[in-house]
């Protein structure tokens, strides 16, 4: 996005800490929920075709067609892939958050594994029909500077370890669906002048995941979220070393759903991010240090719901427009200044099954699993 925002900050006092809220859960959760994890009070049990496989110590899901957890080596493959097997949870793992319903985000689970180390081939097979599973060994520089390769349906991205980095340039996810991009390092592409070379730039799309990848110094946006795209979930990340963060929205409709949680906003400027007349924002567990502008802001006719956030450093950690709702409860402001903007509307109950940290425990949680991580995929 080109303009930078006008933030319209309401004086208000900041909220009490309330006790976490919770999501009504089913007896046993649905396939690709959540069914386990330090901390996690809800269901252990699986809807039948799924069951429960621990994908790591905070993490357990309900994994379709699983009847127990992966084995060590994946099974032999006829033909064998000409590149090293990934691990199961290359493809396996499904989104948490919005991007958990209407039907899901999958990505290429179940689909041709790839890896790819150059622009060429993570082209050829981001814009392939069907569905892929594409391993991005290394660092990949685009080319020309600033390019965004396009994504079309049912693909995970994913890098390699913590080795995999999109340099220079970015994607694009135009009207697609059921899209994953985890576990990568993109930007490192500055440009002067006006631009609008994200690292991420989404226009109608829906179903998108975006998890555990690094954000810095892109050109315009580290990732942009726009024109009604739904559905989705950015979750821990780090945003770094950047003006206009995340934009969220720029459109007169009041449709979208989207969460954000667990992610470490680093002394970044402003967007952090600016969520733009979504029908329902879930914000939570987020990491917002340092920001120089404004945190979390609820704008136009969005109705965002914040929990448990902790804020840190950061000048008008909370604000809002006058259209908007805005419900925050467990939120720790710790030597900031300006806007904490105060609680108004009418909020809602997200529709999935999440668990809450306090708001506390948030910076070292955070500090420790945000960002690419090596054992996500070997």
């Amino acid at each position: 996005m080109k303009a930078n925002s006008s933030v319209i900050l309401l004086v208000g006092l900041a909220c009490s800490a309330a006790a976490a809220s919770l999501a009504p859960r089913q007896s046993c959760s649905p396939a690709w929920g959540q069914c386990g994890g330090s901390g996690w009070t809800g269901a252990s049990c699986c809807v039948s075709g799924s069951s429960c496989v621990a994908q790591n110590q905070w993490y357990s899901q309900c994994i379709e067609g699983a009847s127990s957890p992966p084995p060590s080596s994946p099974p032999p493959a006829s033909p064998p892939p000409a590149s090293p097997p990934p691990s199961s949870s290359c493809a396996t793992v499904a989104a948490d958050g919005f991007a958990s319903q209407n039907g899901g985000t999958t990505g290429g689970n179940g689909g041709t594994v790839v890896t790819v180390t150059n622009q060429a081939d993570l082209e050829r097979y981001a814009g392939a029909a069907g569905r892929y599973v594409i391993r991005v060994q290394g660092r990949i520089t685009i080319s020309p500077l600033g390019y965004e390769v396009r994504i079309a349906n049912d693909k995970t991205i994913i890098g390699v370890g913590s080795t995999g980095e999109i340099r220079a340039g970015g994607f694009r996810i135009q009207g697609t669906r059921n899209i994953i991009i985890r576990n990568l390092r993109i930007g490192n592409s500055p440009t002067t002048g006006d631009n609008d070379f994200d690292g991420i730039q989404a226009d109608g799309a829906s179903n998108v995941w975006i998890d555990h990848c690094l954000f810095e110094n892109a050109g315009d946006g580290l990732v942009d979220l726009r024109a009604d795209t739904t559905f989705w979930t950015v979750s821990n990340n780090i945003f770094r070393n950047h003006d206009k963060t995340f934009g969220i929205g720029w459109t007169t409709n009041v449709v979208a759903r989207g969460t954000l949680h667990s992610n470490f906003f680093d002394g970044t400027n402003q967007r952090n991010p600016s969520a733009d007349n979504l029908a329902q924002c879930h914000m939570y567990n987020n990491y917002v240090y340092g920001i120089t502008s404004y945190g979390h802001y609820a704008r136009g006719a969005t109705n965002a719901l914040v929990e448990n956030v902790f804020f840190e450093n950061t000048r008008n950690p909370l604000t809002k427009d006058a259209a908007a709702a805005l419900n925050a409860s467990g939120n720790v402001y710790k030597s900031c200044t300006g806007t904490v903007a105060a609680n108004s509307g009418t909020s809602f109950r997200p529709p999935y099954a999440y668990t809450l940290r306090n708001a506390n425990d948030v910076p070292a949680y955070v500090r420790a699993n945000a960002g690419p991580q090596a054992s996500i995929c070997s």
